[in-house]
C-alpha cells in the first residue's frame, strides 16, 4: 500500500517578484520536510505571480521565469518533489505550465489545456494550448497533474486518469465571488466521480489589481466528498494525506456566513492593493455622492 504525505502551499504571490514567489516556495519546501511530505503543490504560475498579462509579452521576463525555476530546482530541499506554475517558452510557442522539480532539476513539465477567455480572463491572448497528459510518480504513487480550467470541463481529468493517475493535482488561481468555493467543490467532484481518483486542489491567495484569490484550497476522496480545507483569505500552509487509494478526511473548519466571506475577501482585496502597489496613504471619499462610490 502507498502512502503519499502531499504539501500545499496556499500563498500571497506578487506578480512579476520572481525572487519574493521563489522565497515563498522555498519557504515552504523547507516547511514540508519538517513535517514528512514528498510532494509540494503551489498556486496557478505561483512563480511569476497571476496574472502576469503584458509581462508576458517580454521576452526578457520569460527568460528570468526560466532562470528562476532552475534556481528554485537547484535550492529545493533534497527528498521532495515539488510542483511549481510558471510560464514556459519553448518552439516558439508560450504555455501556463507546472513543473515538476527533483533532485536539482527540472524533471517534468505539463502545459495547461483549457486556456479560459472570458470576463477577467484573457489567457488565449498570452498563451498556447497543451495537450498531453503529465503522470508523474512520487513515492510509488502516481500523480497526475491539472491547471485550473482543466477541470472545470471533461478532457485533461480524465485523460490523466487513463494515463495510469491514481492521484489529481491540480494548481489554480481562481478568483473569488460569492459562492465560488462551492462551486468549485461541486465541479471538481464531477471529475472526480468521473475519473475515480482523489484530488487535491491548491488556490492562490491574495489581491492583485481588481481580482482577490480566496485561497479556500480542499482535497476531496474518490467518491467526491470534501475531505479537507484550507482556510478563507489567508495564506496557509497544511499537509493532506493519501493512503490506501484514497485521501485521508480530516477535521473540516465551520461554514463561515457569506457576509463575512464577503468582508474578508474586501478587505484582502484592499490591502494586497495599496502594499503590492507600494501606496504609504490613501485618501477615502465619505461624501456618499459618486465621487466615493
Amino acid at each position: 500500500m502507498s502512502t503519499l504525505r502531499i504539501a500545499v502551499a496556499q500563498i500571497n504571490c506578487v506578480v512579476g517578484d520572481l525572487d519574493h514567489n521563489a522565497a515563498l516556495i522555498l519557504d515552504a519546501a523547507r516547511r514540508a520536510v519538517e513535517q514528512g511530505a514528498r510532494l509540494l503543490l503551489t498556486p496557478e504560475l505561483a512563480l511569476c505571480g497571476y496574472p502576469p498579462e503584458d509581462l508576458l509579452l517580454r521576452p526578457d521576463f520569460i527568460r528570468g521565469c526560466a532562470a528562476a525555476l532552475a534556481h528554485l530546482a537547484a535550492d529545493a530541499p533534497a527528498g521532495l518533489a515539488l510542483l511549481v506554475g510558471h510560464p514556459h517558452a519553448t518552439g516558439g510557442q508560450l504555455f501556463n505550465a507546472a513543473s515538476l522539480l527533483r533532485g536539482g532539476r527540472v524533471e517534468a513539465t505539463y502545459f495547461k489545456q483549457r486556456l479560459p477567455n472570458y470576463e477577467v480572463f484573457d489567457e488565449e491572448r498570452y498563451f498556447d494550448e497543451g495537450t498531453a497528459p503529465l503522470v508523474v510518480e512520487v513515492a510509488g504513487v502516481k500523480v497526475g497533474v491539472n491547471i485550473c480550467a482543466d477541470v472545470w470541463e471533461a478532457g485533461a481529468p480524465e485523460a490523466a486518469a487513463a494515463a495510469g493517475a491514481q492521484l489529481l493535482a491540480v494548481l489554480n488561481a481562481s478568483p473569488y465571488h460569492v459562492d465560488k468555493p462551492v462551486t468549485r467543490e461541486q465541479v471538481l467532484a464531477e471529475r472526480v466521480l468521473a475519473t475515480g481518483i482523489p484530488a487535491v486542489y491548491c488556490n492562490l491567495v491574495g489581491g492583485q489589481d481588481e481580482l482577490v484569490f480566496d485561497g479556500a484550497s480542499f482535497a476531496l476522496d474518490r467518491l467526491g466528498r470534501l475531505a479537507w480545507r484550507a482556510p478563507h483569505c489567508r495564506e496557509h500552509f497544511a499537509t493532506v494525506e493519501f493512503s490506501d487509494s484514497d485521501i485521508v478526511t480530516q477535521p473540516l473548519p465551520p461554514v463561515t456566513p457569506v457576509e463575512q466571506d464577503c468582508y474578508e475577501t474586501l478587505v484582502l482585496g484592499v490591502r494586497d492593493y495599496l502594499g503590492k502597489n507600494g501606496f504609504k496613504q490613501a485618501l477615502i471619499g465619505l461624501s456618499g455622492g459618486v465621487d466615493s462610490a
